[in-house]
């Protein structure tokens, strides 16, 4: 557990660039430098975790050490990878409300935001070049966007999803049959999953209930982990933070390495102000315990349910879907808090080109928009 830790932790100091980047530092540690799986073994865990709702990347660190060491090393690789990020979100969170606002923190905060707009709009293009290659999956992303734009809500988010889930497994091309023996779920994990997805939002009488309330059903809900937490995690801060407040969390969360979900440290802090620490914690568990319990409650069976082709055709259109949702959240509320003047549209222009077509990294990035919105102001 200790190795387990140390690896993982290493990880969370260094791995920037979102959850596809941390998919290859995984590869390349664990089953190339380290052998801890093969990589069939490593593919079949991230085809799991790219189903279920949650961090796909730190759902397949939790993978990764469950496979090792078991709970023991599961917990080991989530606080190793987690911890770093957690730290550097939640210390922001208590620094930036004790500032004053000023003119170069305003501005310094602007090139944050249009950092958000460049790396959002980035994996939109990524994601709809692999999740939307034919005429449906491409009707179902812009039919969810324009849902979304013309009705924003978490409804909405949902029935769109499922709408297109069902779509797909009816229409969408299939992959032939395959059989393997059924072994069924780890059911105290998926009770315990189902007993908190109902039972929460009956306690969140108070501040501290409804923030895990409102943190654990974005966990629950959100498909595609990385950027697509973005609408959902709106929602559930909307009656507590700013625009402005949330968009800064979501830019910060862009320049620190390790899982992008630990955003909601940062969100946390600022929701309980008088217990930030605990506001942080507690909102940064909420949101990663879903995943990890319906990881470790479908691991068993995934194998046999892997093989049926109507689950492999929902999948498709959920991924459509998730597409879609991202879409939507480009313009609102990223693009309308961070294009507020033509000169703005002209930055995230250039950092878009600079981001896909030069390859620059994504700090160097953030360092280039910080320096030009402090020029301009």
């Amino acid at each position: 557990m200790i190795g387990i830790f140390l690896q993982f932790l290493w990880l969370g100091c260094t791995s920037f660039g979102g959850p596809a980047a941390h998919i290859g530092y995984f590869q390349r540690t664990f089953v190339t430098r380290l052998g801890w799986l093969d990589q069939a073994e490593f593919a079949q865990q991230l085809a799991l975790c790219q189903l279920l709702p949650g961090p796909a990347s730190s759902q397949l660190g939790f993978a990764i050490g469950r496979h090792r060491a078991g709970l023991g090393g599961a917990l080991a690789a989530f606080v190793g990878f987690t911890l770093p990020s957690f730290l550097l979100l939640a210390l922001a969170a208590l620094g930036l409300g004790q500032l004053a606002e000023n003119l170069w923190l305003d501005a310094a905060l602007h090139g944050l935001k249009l950092l958000a707009l460049v790396v959002v709009a980035d994996a939109v293009l990524n994601m709809a070049r692999q999740f939307c290659k034919e005429p449906l999956t491409q009707g179902i992303m812009v039919a969810t966007a324009a849902a979304l734009w013309w009705q924003p809500g978490l409804s909405t988010q949902l029935l769109m999803m499922l709408a297109a889930a069902l779509l797909c497994a009816r229409l969408a091309k299939l992959p032939a049959a395959q059989s393997h023996p059924w072994q069924g779920p780890h059911w105290p994990s998926l009770v315990l999953f189902t007993l908190l997805f109902l039972g929460l939002p009956l306690l969140a009488s108070s501040e501290t209930g409804r923030l895990i309330a409102d943190f654990f059903r974005a966990g629950s809900l959100v498909f595609g982990g990385g950027h697509v937490v973005l609408p959902l995690l709106e929602q559930s801060a909307e009656q507590s933070l700013s625009a402005s407040q949330f968009l800064t969390g979501y830019s910060l969360a862009q320049l620190v390495p390790g899982p992008m979900f630990t955003l909601a440290s940062y969100l946390g802090a600022l929701m309980l102000p008088q217990q930030a620490l605990l506001g942080a914690l507690l909102a940064t568990l909420a949101l990663f315990l879903p995943g990890f319990l319906l990881l470790w409650a479908l691991g068993p069976c995934w194998q046999a349910l892997l093989a049926r082709p109507r689950l492999a055709g929902a999948v498709t259109g959920i991924n459509a879907a998730v597409v879609g949702l991202l879409l939507a959240a480009l313009y609102q509320p990223v693009w309308q808090s961070a294009v507020l003047a033509p000169k703005d549209l002209a930055l995230a222009a250039t950092g878009l080109f600079l981001l896909r077509v030069m390859k620059l990294p994504v700090l160097a990035l953030a360092a280039l928009l910080l320096a030009s919105s402090l020029l301009l102001a």
